[in-house]
């Protein structure tokens, strides 16, 4: 019996000699095994291993399909290749009016200047921080009700290190966590590098189903109660409440990812299942991108293998972004930056709402991306090259799919980068784009 790779090469070679061209349609998996004589699970690994090069993707719905190039000769009825790109595929969530409102910056850059602050501030830090750090990060993270223990946190580099920290302080190699079925696909690479395998678990317009969770086999969870990325979901407080019930029951540990709470005012999991949540967040979306301090809350039980596990990872904030964090939370900076960028949130939140307008869109009245279902009979992949050729990125679902699962048609529209008025022409573009035939763009 051949081998599934040697199938999936054949498969390959058709691609590359224009046998197979974008936007065609593979057969069937069980029609696939009949025709090729070979077993139905061989014929799922062939389609698993064209999927993970990056040669086919598949649509829930709608079958599995070769894969358009991101960008190719513009056929006649496209209009010209933009020279730039509008990046609506990353969120670097600047403070608004950058870079004059920089200028907020230097009354702490100046004060941490001064010699003998400068050398306090250079020396080696306990992954715990300073008394002065833990105090000013208290208010910061407090939400609604909730506030955590200034005992119960610890500081990492980044927020991707804080929830590396978390991730591998509660699982070992071979652990089983469950996150939601679409989810930040950093996880993706972390879990991949630390020997964890990844469980896709239910989500529905309230976030992640907590009853399917007792049934799933997991150590534990990853999840993103509020703004979910990519789905834009925030979870309300009864869904909140039957999660944290379900953890409590099943003895589990969830990494709550809080980076995008300053955004609203809900209490995070971490208020309904303290015992049972590690929360962590950073201040790269709600502060400055490149300011990489991250902020991790562990309940007792688990304190002291997170630390150990930053430690470990060499991934403790460095003692000058820490001390310069400490003084920008004190002096207000942070606060007021987080005030401008949620007002600037609700703008763009408004431009999605006017502008895509009629389509199927989840996003949320303050959130720097939204979730959008597709009208038939455009797929994620087809409708990522028309937009590429016309300077605009964008993400699509298969990106934060967890597993082996068809993605649905649709697009993650990252709004945080561009300028106000880029945002709505480039969502105005998209628009267009969407209600126009797929095959007089030449990717059908």
């Amino acid at each position: 019996m051949r081998d599934y790779r040697s199938i999936a090469d054949d498969i390959a070679d058709d691609i590359a000699a224009g046998r197979l061209r974008p936007g065609d349609r593979l057969p069937t998996q069980r029609r696939f095994a009949r025709t090729h004589r070979i077993a139905a699970s061989t014929a799922a690994r062939v389609y698993r291993d064209l999927t993970r090069r990056g040669l086919v993707v598949g649509e829930v719905g709608r079958g599995t399909y070769v894969r358009a190039a991101p960008v190719r000769p513009d056929p006649a009825l496209a209009e010209p290749a933009a020279a730039t790109t509008v990046d609506l595929e990353l969120n670097t969530v600047l403070p608004p009016g950058s870079p004059a409102s920089l200028d907020a910056l230097r009354p702490g850059l100046d004060g941490l200047l001064r010699p003998d602050v400068l050398a306090a501030a250079l020396r080696s830090r306990s992954v715990t921080g300073t008394p002065e750090a833990r105090a000013a990060a208290v208010p910061l993270l407090s939400r609604a009700n909730w506030s955590p223990s200034p005992g119960d946190l610890a500081f990492a580099g980044n927020g991707r290190q804080a929830i590396a920290a978390a991730v591998s302080a509660l699982l070992g190699v071979g652990g089983r966590l469950g996150v939601e079925s679409f989810t930040y696909p950093v996880v993706k690479g972390i879990a991949a590098r630390l020997g964890i395998t990844l469980v896709p678990l239910p989500v529905d317009e309230r976030g992640l189903v907590p009853g399917a969770v007792a049934d799933a086999g997991v150590d534990a969870l990853y999840v993103q109660p509020t703004l979910h990325n990519p789905l834009g979901v925030t979870m309300p407080v009864r869904r909140r409440e039957e999660l944290a019930d379900v953890l409590r029951r099943h003895e589990l540990y969830a990494v709550e990812d809080a980076v995008y709470t300053f955004l609203r005012d809900d209490a995070p999991l971490a208020a309904y299942a303290p015992d049972r949540t590690v929360l962590v967040d950073s201040l790269s979306k709600r502060f400055l991108p490149e300011l990489t301090v991250g902020f991790v809350v562990a309940p007792p039980a688990v304190a002291g293998r997170v630390a150990a596990a930053l430690r470990s990872g060499a991934w403790a904030a460095s003692g000058f972004a820490l001390a310069a964090a400490t003084r920008w939370i004190e002096d207000g900076t942070v606060s007021s930056v987080q005030e401008s960028k949620r007002a600037d949130a609700a703008a763009r939140t408004r431009i999605i709402r006017t502008g895509l307008s009629g389509f199927t869109v989840r996003s949320d009245d303050r959130s720097y991306h939204c979730w959008w279902e597709l009208p038939s009979p455009w797929r994620a992949d087809t409708f990522l090259a028309a937009a590429a050729r016309r300077g605009i990125a964008v993400s699509p679902a298969g990106a934060f799919a967890v597993g082996a699962a068809h993605a649905p048609s649709a697009v993650r529209l990252a709004l945080a980068g561009p300028d106000l008025s880029t945002v709505e022409h480039a969502v105005a573009v998209l628009a267009d784009l969407a209600r126009r035939d797929p095959e007089s763009e030449g990717v059908e």
